[in-house]
């Protein structure tokens, strides 16, 4: 395809703001994927593209997190691995399966998912009873599973339920959490990545322009992230879900 550089204008923007909400609680797929759509990519190369350029910017909020000590590697890597095997698992199924039957199971667990963020006071485990060791190693491989599928069979808010998780199920520390959250996304992201780039789907131009960008943003929230995560991290979540829920009903009225 022709490549209209003029539309980084449109991108790029976008892509900043995106990664700095991904940063904080997920979901900037929610706005950078529409940013390349709006711009005039196609829909695969859009997809791609989009996966290039934001996998590149987790990097930079994922390094962050490490330098600062925020991430738990006993959990971390077996999780990771077992995001990658499920992004990987979820593309191939998303050929099987109509995607729309997964659209419908997330109207109704979004709203549940919102519920849970509103009810509580903040996403800290301090008020928490604590889990053993085990079980919460089995959660975040459990999740990171499961949400790595997502992420490959459909990906929208894929930070925010592996946060959502973490927290509420594995009861980690938010700051540990975030760290843990961007170690098995970025996995799940390469995993996905990887198979767009060997089907020579991403346009690598302007992927990388917007990497840019992407890294800003990540660097930018996860440092917001770090200095004031108990009180910034649930109305971003707030804002994912409500943004996701809204992004699954005009994909089913239009499918």
């Amino acid at each position: 395809m022709t490549i209209h550089y003029w539309s980084l204008l449109i991108i790029c923007p976008l892509v900043f703001a995106a990664s700095l909400l991904d940063a904080v609680a997920g979901g900037g797929g929610l706005v950078s994927l529409p940013a390349y759509l709006i711009a005039g990519l196609p829909p695969h190369n859009a997809i791609a593209t989009n996966k290039l350029s934001s996998s590149i910017g987790t990097c930079a909020s994922t390094a962050r997190f490490i330098k600062n000590k925020c991430v738990d590697w006993p959990t971390a890597i077996p999780s990771a691995i077992l995001a990658v095997l499920g992004s990987i698992a979820g593309a191939k199924l998303i050929l099987a399966i109509d995607d729309n039957a997964i659209r419908y199971i997330m109207l109704v667990l979004v709203p549940v998912l919102a519920f849970v963020v509103l009810k509580k006071r903040d996403l800290t485990s301090n008020e928490l009873e604590p889990v053993s060791r085990k079980r919460q190693f089995l959660v975040v491989c459990i999740a990171a599973l499961f949400v790595g599928m997502y992420d490959g069979f459909y990906g929208p808010g894929t930070g925010t339920f592996l946060l959502i998780a973490y927290t509420q199920l594995a009861k980690m520390p938010l700051r540990l959490a975030a760290g843990n959250v961007k170690i098995a996304n970025l996995s799940s992201n390469i995993g996905s990545l990887t198979v767009f780039l060997l089907n020579g789907q991403a346009i690598i131009p302007i992927g990388l322009i917007s990497a840019v960008f992407a890294i800003a943003g990540h660097f930018i929230g996860a440092g917001v992230l770090l200095k004031n995560g108990t009180k910034v991290v649930k109305p971003f979540i707030l804002v994912v879900l409500s943004l996701l829920f809204v992004r699954l009903i005009y994909d089913l009225v239009i499918a």
